[in-house]
């Protein structure tokens, strides 16, 4: 694929407008085209040399490289294999698909066809993550020996005026931010084997607190918290939790521990953030940001897969991202069976990024 990459955006929601905002600032991206079912809202994100096309348009369209899937889990393995179909890269927001079978023939459409497959979160690309990866990589805790992820809140129906997805199969804590979680996971301390899990919900109805629908109750069918043990491939264990069901917690959203120290991560959700370091005979201090994309936003995948070289995987790319969703469905598979469940794929542990302002053509 040329250089700029020529982008295609179908799905023209909230978080669309994220990722316009930075592929202003990106050379090694061009955004052409937009395509909603709402055609209103395409037309309204069009502009300075952005076309507003339909779906159909924009997938058979040849000046699109690359289609950015920005539309519901549910539609997220339709329009990817689409686009697959017509010789085109795709990038999918998170999860790659709604469930595992769909996620599996986007993979393997992608690697037919020869073109790249990408998925968020790249959030994992800033200098958050980064810098941490850079300091266990040169041994400054030793070997890691186990890691805790904790994700809590409420929920979401408290802010968002439809929340009604987030309490269907598919929704949930996990499935909706374990990806960032457990990406940021995968890249510190590589993939993971097996899991242990458990779940429950506390209610069977939410009450929407904003919008137009405030104050209607809304169904609850799947399970608001999660907890679980990754066993990484390295033997390290990694402690989950993720949860709709409580008030807030003051515990690290990532700590990482090892024979001869421990670190705080920044939360995954975001890029950046300040990583903390305790070696065996010291104290806690702040590492200097020393690895990642510098000022990083959401879109920066895309640049990254762009400044690929041709036969190399981005570092958001398909492969770890079925791996994230695989480890998040046996992880709920463990949870109704009370068994250990094995994560049947695998993937490698993506390239670490060294500290640069953005992402440098080939």
């Amino acid at each position: 694929m040329g250089q700029p990459l020529r982008v295609g955006i179908v799905g023209i929601g909230s978080i669309s407008s994220a990722y316009m905002s930075t592929f202003e600032h990106l050379d090694a991206v061009r955004l052409v085209a937009v395509a909603d079912l709402d055609r209103a809202r395409a037309r309204a994100a069009a502009g300075h040399g952005i076309r507003a096309l339909s779906v159909d348009e924009l997938l058979a369209d040849p000046e699109v490289d690359l289609v950015l899937n920005l539309t519901v889990p549910a539609a997220h393995a339709e329009i990817a294999l689409k686009a697959i179909a017509a010789g085109k890269g795709v990038y999918n927001e998170k999860p790659l698909a709604a469930d595992l079978e769909d996620a599996l023939a986007i993979v393997e459409a992608g690697r037919a066809a020869g073109v790249p497959v990408g998925c968020a979160p790249d959030t994992v690309l800033g200098t958050g993550v980064q810098t941490a990866r850079k300091a266990i990589d040169e041994g400054a805790i030793g070997a890691p020996v186990a890691a805790t992820a904790t994700m809590v809140t409420p929920g979401h129906e408290r802010w968002h005026p439809n929340p009604d997805f987030y309490y269907q199969p598919g929704g949930g804590p996990l499935l909706d931010m374990g990806p960032y979680y457990l990406t940021a996971l995968v890249t510190l301390l590589g993939p993971i084997a097996s899991v242990i899990g458990a779940a429950s919900r506390t209610r069977d109805t939410r009450v929407i607190g904003s919008g137009p629908r405030k104050g209607e109750s809304i169904p609850v069918h799947i399970d608001t918290h999660a907890t679980g043990v990754l066993r990484h491939e390295s033997g390290a264990l990694s402690t989950l939790v993720m949860s709709f069901d409580a008030v807030d917690t003051r515990s690290a959203n990532i700590e990482i521990h090892g024979q001869r120290g421990s670190m705080v991560v920044p939360d995954p959700n975001g890029f950046h953030g300040d990583v903390w370091l305790r070696p065996l005979d010291g104290e806690w201090s702040i590492l200097e940001p020393d690895a990642g994309y510098l000022g990083s936003t959401r879109g920066y995948g895309l640049a990254d897969l762009a400044a690929t070289p041709e036969g190399e995987q981005c570092r958001a790319n398909g492969d770890l991202a079925f791996h994230v969703l695989d480890t998040m469905t046996a992880l709920l598979t463990s949870a109704e069976t009370g068994a250990m469940v094995p994560v049947e794929s695998t993937c490698k542990r993506p390239p670490a990024v060294p500290l640069q302002t953005a992402p440098q053509a080939p």
